[in-house]
């Protein structure tokens, strides 16, 4: 415990022995203690918050995301097997069983359950339904937290946010038992939800689109299948895309508005749609091409973080987990960068992989790669799509073919329009930016004009350099502002 945290220590503890009666209501004590010589580093904003546990509401609609998806998936491959449909059903029930092993494994892995006597959980998770048992446990936290004090297990420190502005003092916050079992089925359930969208949710979508346009008709059994496997996949890129701000802004209180939700979800809804449905539409046409594409993306994107590992000459991380060996180590990896590369192939992962941080996340996301990343993606959907408008049979006679193209990318476009308006205008950390979008469109603009222009004469002598700290200056002020006004 650093200098600034030691006083507020002291007063708390302090102040729990002369009030050793407890309360009806959530105790809420403050205790704030500025320097007049230098506030901001003395000044320690400690909030105390006893019995506040918050409803698990990600792990009840992951649960019920599994559970549906794995109900759907079962009763369409009944009916394929019905109609003696063995492909189809092979397929359908691989992308059931393979993300489902995958989440039981997850679970298992997070809570430590291998170590533990508890056979009924372990199987439970046998029969694949540990998400089910998982998600009655949380319910169970949740109803007896709060009714008791508890002690404390850690404090969290955190940077108040107001209006996308860091306010200088922390707060630090009370972390008690209930509160942090929740915290690791939230976390092991974001996990799951990841796995299940990208490795389950979005081949299964693939096939049974794929499945429709071949057989020219839609099961209700299958077009339910499809609505659920959408939202999966869209939930599965919102929950990447907040990892990615909770990781970077890891010492400030994040708060998601819901206008922020609302243009991710149009975002990455836009996104998946168009990427899915250029797939499909290309394979139906050049079948064996889209193997060679789909296979090319995934050897990118998988190879692309242990190229970046080899080249900075990098050692593979350590205490990843305390019991695995340098070869369990290298297959945990493989199994993150082949998720990874999943992820990627559908849609912005939003998170960088760093082979060699402990946390195997870049924490400094580079705009670069967002830009690179959405030309090339936006490039290789025209060119699919212009190709499958090349080569098409006369299946789609009854289709207006050139609107379907048109349609198809200006949805991307407008994907792309969306992300730039949730970064510019309702991303939570968006002020403390160094360059936010509108910064990347001047300068753009600017170098554009600066090459059509003739090259100026420099007989007046060199002109001064800009001064890129103004921004920096103004924003500081900003702050210097707004800790004057909430003093």
């Amino acid at each position: 415990m650093n200098a600034a945290r030691i006083e507020p220590y002291k007063a708390h503890e302090k102040w729990k022995m002369e009030n050793n009666k407890p309360k009806e209501h959530d105790i809420t004590e403050v205790v704030a203690q500025q320097s007049a010589a230098n506030p901001s580093e003395n000044g320690v904003l400690m909030v105390i918050n006893h019995g506040k546990v918050h409803p698990p509401f990600s792990v009840l609609w992951a649960t019920v995301l599994y559970c549906a998806e794995f109900i759907c998936a079962s009763v369409l491959s009944s009916t394929y097997h019905k109609s003696d449909d063995v492909v189809w059903m092979g397929l359908t029930i691989t992308f059931m069983l393979v993300p489902s092993v995958l989440t039981q494994l997850t679970l298992t892995f997070v809570h430590r359950d291998l170590g533990r006597d508890r056979p009924f959980v372990l199987f439970m998770h046998l029969l694949q339904m540990g998400p089910i048992i998982r998600c009655i446990e949380a319910l169970v936290v949740y109803c007896q937290g709060g009714k008791k004090e508890e002690p404390y297990v850690t404090i969290s420190r955190k940077v108040k946010l107001k209006h996308g502005r860091g306010l200088g003092p922390a707060f630090e916050c009370e972390i008690g038992h209930s509160e942090r079992k929740l915290a690791v089925h939230r976390n092991a359930f974001k996990r799951t939800a990841v796995i299940q969208a990208f490795l389950g949710s979005s081949p299964q979508l693939t096939l049974q689109l794929y499945a429709t346009i071949q057989e020219k008709y839609v099961l209700p059994t299958r077009l339910t299948l499809m609505i659920i496997s959408m939202i999966s996949i869209v939930y599965g890129a919102l929950v990447c895309s907040v990892l990615a701000i909770q990781i970077k802004y890891d010492d400030y209180k994040v708060r998601m508005k819901p206008t922020a939700y609302l243009c991710m979800i149009l975002w990455r809804g836009l996104e998946i749609a168009t990427r899915i449905t250029t797939l499909v539409l290309f394979s139906t046409t050049l079948t064996v091409w889209v193997v060679l594409v789909g296979l090319t993306n995934l050897f990118i994107f998988f190879f692309q973080p242990w190229v970046e590992f080899w080249t900075r000459k990098a050692s593979l991380p350590e205490n990843i987990e305390k019991n695995f060996s340098k070869l369990g180590t290298t297959v945990v990896l493989c199994m993150v960068t082949f998720l990874y590369a999943c992820i990627n192939i559908f849609c912005w992962s939003a998170v960088q992989l760093d082979l060699a941080d402990h946390d195997l996340v870049e924490k400094q996301p580079r705009w670069r790669s967002l830009a690179i990343y959405y030309t090339l993606r936006f490039m290789e959907n025209v060119t699919l799509i212009v190709l499958w408008y090349h080569f098409k049979s006369d299946f789609y006679e009854y289709v207006c073919t050139p609107l379907l193209v048109v349609q198809l990318i200006v949805c991307y476009s407008l994907a792309v329009l969306f992300m730039l308006i949730f970064h510019q205008f309702c991303h939570p950390c968006r002020r403390l930016f160094h360059y936010n979008v509108e910064d990347c469109l001047r300068c753009a603009c600017c170098w554009k004009k600066k090459q059509s222009q003739p090259p100026e004469n420099h007989a007046h002598g060199p002109h001064a350099p800009p001064d890129l700290t103004n921004h920096l200056i103004d924003r500081e002020t900003d702050v210097v502002d707004d800790i004057m006004e909430a003093a």
